[in-house]
């Protein structure tokens, strides 16, 4: 099939910036950038409307950018608390999903949705992650995602303290070990 040629309506990523003529495979735009309103066909009466309202869009586009960028100052640095259950070795029973981070950002202030969250792969373990929130084409922020089993574990997580329960289990081994061995060399000898 041949390509579709579009106008993009703001910047995509790996794509282009707003104004720009594309060529892209016809389900892309069909299923992509036509229902979520980024492009328009490039044919002769949109590209009249286009650039009829060009500086209107270009003026809208500056003003949401400039306040994703007031957002991103205000939110700078935020860090969520997911709560799962997990096994033994810290593997989770399921993933974290954009979902669900996009929920504990929006109980922690940042109203997002989740196809603003961008993950890298699904997180399926214990522990600290980053990910990417993009408020807006231009305006991405690193929102930082701690997965634990309770709150306690979370905050010693934050601290940056060991939590996997082996770890746990091999302090209180050494600990026994010790309290044994110096019982053995308390008691008299025979």
């Amino acid at each position: 099939m041949a390509n579709v040629e579009l106008i993009l309506l703001q910047r995509v990523e790996k794509l282009g910036q707003m104004g720009d003529k594309v060529h892209v495979k016809p389900g892309y735009a069909r299923n992509f950038l036509l229902p979520q309103r980024k492009a328009i066909r490039a044919n002769k009466d949109n590209l009249a409307r286009f650039e009829a309202e060009r500086v209107q869009l270009e003026a809208q586009n500056l003003k949401r950018r400039e306040e994703a960028e007031r957002v991103a100052e205000r939110v700078g640095g935020l860090a969520v608390v997911i709560i799962r259950q997990a096994g033994e070795s810290g593997s989770l029973y399921g993933s974290v999903s954009p979902r669900d981070i996009a929920e504990a950002c929006t109980a922690g202030g940042l109203s997002i949705t989740r196809q603003q969250v961008v993950l890298a792969h699904p997180i399926k373990t214990l522990g600290l992650s980053t990910v990417t929130v993009v408020l807006h084409p231009e305006v991405s922020i690193p929102v930082t995602v701690n997965v634990a089993r309770s709150a306690e574990e979370a905050a010693k997580q934050a601290r940056g303290e060991s939590v996997s329960r082996e770890a746990a289990e091999a302090e209180e081994e050494a600990a026994l070990e010790d309290m044994l061995d110096a019982e053995a060399a308390a008691q008299p000898q025979e």
